[in-house]
């Protein structure tokens, strides 16, 4: 049967404290998965390539005799063999994603001061580039897509991706993805053993820069264990999305946009917020109704039971208020003149302004990364990027008029600081000679 949505309002005497609880989901035992990993990681690191197809094999059901045998050579191939319309679909969101994330491409600069030294920023590419593709449950080409393309417009030198492969199969339209953006390795392997083998590179899977993509907790795990290690995107949990609607937009179709996230997992989170309370209940009819329709049923069941809410609020500057507490990895403003709250709007992953503008869009074809902090971290993360593949330095060359202007301030500077080395350092600099 399907579940009933609880339903908050604002004006309840314990409503922060239920809203409170409505943000903290059950995960799995975190000391239990950490100690996991750990192991996984200690065992990779040490033991390369032997490691990692044990793991393979077991947790993968797999009886592959060499990580050789993991790599997919053919997947151009994949791509040659697609449906023709689903090929073209493909090709297009990519042309979409790729022409948006053009605009993120940071330039060098250089300045002069008024003392004749030279300050800059060069920016230049990560050389390899780790991607993490989910599988298991579900395919997700557009993963494919939305980590690769940012990657190749960064001008990354080399992309690794890695994708779980269960029994060893692996949907072609992942594959054929995979040809489309331009990824250069493919190997079929998952978990936290994928992690470790691109952090520290094995004799076959090769070591890389940074670490892209979302995956299971053991994956997050990882990726958070080895920061540092190596360099990593964010460290995503469960779908999110929370709609705000003013109760105009036709209730099936909000129906369907919290389905649309529920669908991923059992953990995700499906949250609607509105200023009229009929429609709330206008909206838990079409759930009721549409949901015995969906393929996925079960888990929309599950995630709407356990991590979605309704919520009533009096007003608009109520709805903002806790988008802002909430902070979102989608924010949905299915409203008149949604642009009317825009800056307000402080914390969301990513926003979709109006009623024709549904969270799908953007999982897809759209343009903007799908791949989004989660968990309230846009709070003070961003969506994947073209500036995720690039990094900076820092460029300064003095003259020597310059050198002498900055020796004296370096040495009054580090004199304080108490380090003579760094203070004679600069003072040599002091004579122009």
């Amino acid at each position: 049967m399907p579940p009933k949505l609880k339903i908050l309002s604002t004006t309840d005497k314990d409503f922060d404290s239920q809203f409170k609880l409505l943000l903290e989901r059950e995960l799995q035992d975190e000391q239990q998965v950490a100690s996991v990993v750990r192991e996984i990681v200690r065992s990779v690191r040490s033991g390369g390539d032997a490691s990692l197809l044990r793991y393979t094999n077991e947790l993968d059901r797999r009886q592959e005799s060499s990580v050789a045998d993991l790599e997919v050579f053919d997947f151009e191939e994949a791509l040659l063999g697609l449906d023709k319309s689903l090929k073209q679909s493909l090709m297009t969101a990519a042309d979409r994603i790729k022409s948006y994330h053009e605009k993120q491409k940071m330039s060098s600069w250089e300045f002069k001061d008024d003392m004749g030294n030279s300050l800059g920023q060069r920016v230049i590419p990560i050389e390899r580039a780790g991607v993490y593709v989910p599988g298991g449950k579900a395919s997700y080409p557009s993963s494919v897509l939305m980590n690769v393309i940012p990657a190749k417009v960064a001008g990354v030198s080399e992309i690794i991706m890695v994708v779980p492969s269960p029994d060893g199969f692996v949907e072609d339209v992942v594959l054929a993805a995979a040809a489309i953006a331009g990824v250069d390795k493919v190997f079929t392997i998952g978990g936290a053993q994928a992690v470790a083998a691109l952090a520290f590179g094995t004799e076959t899977i090769p070591r890389v820069d940074k670490i892209v993509g979302p995956g299971n907790i053991f994956v997050a795990k990882a990726k958070a264990m080895l920061f540092g290690e190596v360099g990593i995107d964010m460290i995503a949990g469960p779908s999110e999305i929370l709609v705000i609607c003013d109760g105009l937009t036709n209730p099936d179709w909000i129906a369907m946009d919290l389905f649309s996230q529920a669908e991923h997992d059992e953990r995700s989170q499906a949250i609607l917020v509105s200023t009229s309370v009929d429609f709330l209940g206008e909206v838990q009819a079409s759930i009721q109704r549409l949901l015995p329709t969906m393929s996925r049923k079960d888990v929309i069941a599950a995630s709407l039971a356990k991590n979605g809410a309704f919520i009533s609020v009096d007003n608009m500057d109520e709805a903002i208020e806790l988008v802002n507490r909430i902070a979102p990895e989608h924010l949905v403003m299915s409203v008149e003149n949604p642009r009317n709250y825009l800056s307000n709007i402080q914390h969301a992953g990513s926003i979709f302004l109006g009623r024709h503008t549904p969270e799908v869009f953007g999982d897809y074809c759209a343009g903007p990364n799908h791949v989004l902090p989660t968990s309230g971290t846009a709070r003070f993360c961003s969506p994947l990027s073209v500036y995720d593949f690039q990094k900076r330095s820092s460029v300064l060359e003095c003259s020597i008029d310059g050198a002498s202007q900055l020796a004296d301030l370096s040495f009054q500077l580090a004199t304080s600081e108490g380090l003579d080395a760094h203070a004679l350092s600069a003072k040599y600099r002091a004579s122009k000679k």
